[in-house]
């Protein structure tokens, strides 16, 4: 039997109705399921917070949070956001249905359900769900490997985090959607991964590169983007991570783009990296204060490297919140 299936799903059954509840738990568990249950909605969405949860069949209408707000309670959860609920409803008209949707439902049921119908509803957003948790394992695995990258060399420790934090407080105030805001957070995370690709000799060198070694260590960009893009969840990180080291006037690397041809999100982070590389300590200087680093940007704008609306839009940010964008976050 594959991963996928090899062990019991827990099942996660709210419904007011004893009557209701108990004859869906016997099913499940007489079909090898492992069930959770609760009699409202409280007590679902703290089961299905607090219990390693594979699916949930929610009654709409209970005591207290309807099927409704804690299906848009579980989704709006970073933990609990990918993890299939199904709305168990006697009603049926084209409203109710558009508000679960909305709600972020996966999978409706009518009363009475039919067991026919709800095993194999089951069965399909197990699977799903597995399939999730693999992939969530594999993004994992390369966070990981970013972040042990990063931890070759004591100056850089904390770079990664704290890249996804800038980024997408960046992003936030620019009014990007959360799922950009999502790019970059992951995107904070393994921009440098294909530094793996890069001798020791080279990324920890305390001189300057030549010519030779500057370009292995320009093509960490090009090997990051192929470690990662095996994963279509990464699909939009992949240009954050090709195009970050890239400049305005087109003297970056590695394509030479310009201007608005640099993805925003690349820029974003791009505009975050720079800052965060002049506000910590280096082999060669102690770390700047905000103030310099911000005035070293704006000449290096005027050269033509960083996006001037970026650098403008940062240096608000640091106006109303400097510690929000300090080494330990306020």
């Amino acid at each position: 039997m594959s991963s996928i299936t090899s062990h019991r799903a827990t099942i996660l059954v709210a419904d007011d109705d004893e009557n209701v509840r108990e004859p869906l738990i016997e099913m499940l568990q007489l079909n090898s399921y492992h069930v959770i249950s609760a009699d409202n909605g409280e007590r679902a969405y703290q089961a299905a917070c607090a219990n390693p949860v594979d699916l949930v069949l929610l009654d709409v209408c209970m005591p207290g949070p309807g099927g409704f707000s804690v299906c848009r309670a579980i989704k709006a959860r970073a933990e609990t956001r990918f993890l299939p609920v199904v709305l168990i409803t006697g009603l049926a008209s084209a409203e109710d249905r558009i508000q679960g949707i909305e709600a972020g439902a996966d999978e409706f049921l009518h009363k009475p359900v039919k067991k026919e119908e709800l095993l194999a509803r089951v069965r399909s957003l197990v699977r799903l769900k597995r399939y999730t948790d693999e992939l969530e394992n594999a993004e994992n695995v390369l966070c990981t490997l970013a972040r042990s990258i990063e931890a070759k060399d004591p100056y850089t420790e904390g770079h990664c985090d704290r890249l996804s934090r800038y980024s997408v407080s960046l992003a936030e105030r620019l009014g990007l959607s959360q799922e950009d805001c999502n790019d970059l957070r992951r995107g904070g995370i393994v921009h440098d991964i294909g530094k793996v690709a890069v001798p020791e000799a080279i990324l920890l060198k305390p001189g300057p590169l030549d010519s030779a070694e500057r370009k292995i260590m320009e093509d960490h960009t090009i090997a990051g983007e192929r470690i990662c893009a095996p994963m279509k969840s990464f699909r939009n990180v992949l240009p954050i991570i090709r195009s970050h080291h890239e400049k305005q006037n087109g003297s970056g690397y590695p394509d030479h783009l310009r201007g608005a041809e640099i993805p925003l999100t690349a820029r974003i982070l791009q505009t975050v990296d720079i800052f965060d590389s002049l506000t910590t300590d280096r082999p060669y200087r102690k770390a700047l204060s905000q103030e310099k680093a911000l005035a070293i940007m704006w000449e290096e704008t005027e050269r033509g490297w960083w996006d001037p609306d970026l650098v403008a839009s940062l240096e608000g940010l640091l106006e109303e919140s400097p510690r929000s964008f300090s080494i330990v976050s306020a």
